[in-house]
């Protein structure tokens, strides 16, 4: 399990520059992580994915989403954190899987490069069939379930970008079983994800990265007063 995260301040030659300078990455030190599900919360930009894909980075992930095992062609981030922060084990795992639900895309078209020299190999941990070959959700859906079924660490940013709310409220039983073996930090803006019991929450503010309470996230607050104040929330926003 991944227990430590540790920034590398004496490598770091100059904190002014992209992405040193975001805030909450700016006044990181030591993350320790103690749950099997940790969420990064924040607005965009605050440095979660970044975060997230240095993580993928020190763990040998394609940074552009995929496991040690994928190698492909695609303009994706540098990953400029990824030599400037320190990851501890206890104990060390190697097997696990970086989902971008941005370049999700390309990654699939990598799967069927590979299908074509040998497709049963190829799409056996897809579920059988092309991701190309099944809608946006069900490909993730067919990821998750086929994929994810080692133990190891998994690495997952926005994972909602193609899952229905009926779909979410069916990944977080997913999560659930997955946890028992392995370790999951996903970064969400999912209100539904982040209803999950067992886990621990970290906000990525304009001070640090700080843990919090389900309740105590905008997106709980806003989705919840929304929900219960839609005709108002509506009225202000289109002026009438």
């Amino acid at each position: 399990m991944l227990h430590q995260i540790t920034k590398l301040h004496d490598k770091i030659e100059n904190a002014d520059r992209y992405p040193f300078h975001i805030p909450a990455i700016r006044h990181l030190d030591v993350l320790k992580l103690n749950k099997n599900v940790t969420f990064f919360v924040g607005e965009n930009g605050s440095g979660k994915s970044t975060l997230l894909e240095a993580i993928a980075y020190q763990c040998g992930f394609h940074t552009a989403g995929g496991s040690r095992n994928n190698q492909y062609e695609l303009a994706a981030s540098e990953a400029r954190l990824g030599d400037y922060i320190r990851l501890s084990w206890m104990p060390k795992v190697n097997h696990g899987f970086f989902l971008r639900a941005e370049s999700f895309f390309q990654f699939a078209n990598h799967i069927d490069e590979l299908a074509k020299e040998d497709p049963i190999k190829a799409y056996e941990p897809y579920g059988g069939k092309s991701l190309h070959e099944q809608s946006h959700g069900e490909s993730f859906l067919a990821l998750f379930q086929n994929r994810f079924g080692r133990r190891g660490i998994y690495l997952l940013d926005e994972p909602e970008a193609a899952l229905s709310p009926a779909r979410q409220l069916a990944f977080i039983s997913l999560i659930h079983e997955l946890q028992r073996h392995a370790q999951l930090i996903i970064a969400t803006h999912s209100p539904i994800l982040l209803g999950y019991p067992h886990a621990d929450i970290f906000h990525f503010g304009d001070d640090a990265i700080r843990p919090m309470q389900y309740e105590d996230t905008e997106h709980y607050q806003i989705t919840r007063r929304f929900l219960e104040n839609r005709a108002m929330y509506l009225r202000e926003l289109l002026d009438e």
